[in-house]
């Protein structure tokens, strides 16, 4: 644990130290390919030199990080930070496209989950990730004391419910418009990477809340998961314990997704989501190819 959290702090700080760093106006005039040459031409380095160069000049080409440090030593002490321009301004788009409010799916994503984590933060006070003991389980007990108890708590679990269909749609929606623009392309790969790894934490995210309440029907959805993962060639069953608790259904594996769903699946979902908007900021939104 003690190795997880220096490793997350390191990866904390690097992240801000590289948003200091993004204050700075494109260099237009600096040759960004003169190391990538200069490591081709050159026979005379180390596998270290040539590695670290490669590296650099792949991270150079696609976030402009000379650009970066150089315009960061004056904008170190301006205290006026300016905001990135929209879209339609960095393009001085005077009309809207018949596409145009495709590119507002990313930010409906974030405000889904913004809404996700605030009622799910209210909802996680009252329940109680039980799935043994008497019946009803102290899991679906807390959910009827949510539902019919607890004031405005049937509105709150409505929204958090609802918000998650409707967070996985514009997720979908959103990378479909990605592709479909071609904003995907070089220097965007990684982005598109962060981008289906979020989307599939996405459905992770559903599919572990849609058991706490452990009910009939989460129940019915646990049954065809721990098969699934029981189907895996060679590590099936290490899978169905690490995500269920046991290769059969029992009390754990509700305390197992809970302990999924609220602390292990934020931490890394909030971190890539900040990883993401960060390259949207340095390299800008795509035009349509």
């Amino acid at each position: 644990m003690s190795t997880f959290f220096w490793v997350l702090w390191f990866f904390i700080a690097f992240i801000i130290v590289l948003i200091a760093l993004t204050l700075r106006k494109e260099n237009e005039e600096m040759p960004r390919r003169e190391i990538l040459r200069a490591v081709e031409s050159s026979g005379k380095m180390g596998a270290a030199e040539r590695t670290f160069l490669w590296v650099f000049s792949f991270l150079d080409t696609r976030f402009r990080l000379q650009d970066y440090w150089n315009m960061s030593k004056g904008a170190y002490y301006n205290m006026h930070r300016q905001m990135p321009l929209t879209h339609a301004e960095k393009y001085k788009l005077r009309i809207i496209w018949y596409w145009y409010p495709l590119y507002c799916l990313g930010g409906i994503s974030f405000l889904a989950f913004i809404i996700l984590v605030i009622t799910g933060t209210v909802l996680g006070i009252y329940y109680v990730p039980g799935g043994e003991g008497s019946d009803p389980t102290p899991a679906y007990a807390s959910m009827q004391f949510i539902m019919t108890e607890l004031p405005f708590g049937y509105i709150i679990r409505s929204v958090h419910h609802w918000t998650t269909h409707f967070m996985v749609a514009a997720v979908f929606l959103h990378m479909c418009r990605v592709y479909f623009t071609g904003a995907y392309r070089n220097p965007r790969e990684l982005n598109w990477l962060i981008g289906v790894a979020l989307m599939a934490l996405t459905i992770a995210f559903g599919y572990s809340g849609y058991l706490l309440p452990w009910d009939s029907l989460a129940f019915g959805a646990a049954t065809i998961g721990i098969n699934m993962a029981l189907s895996t060639p060679l590590i099936g069953k290490q899978i169905a314990t690490l995500m269920f608790g046991g290769s059969s259904l029992s009390g754990a594996t509700v305390t197992r997704m809970y302990f999924v769903h609220v602390f292990i699946l934020p931490v890394v979902v909030t971190s890539l989501i900040i990883i993401h908007l960060f390259i949207v900021w340095v390299q800008g939104i795509a035009e349509p190819h």
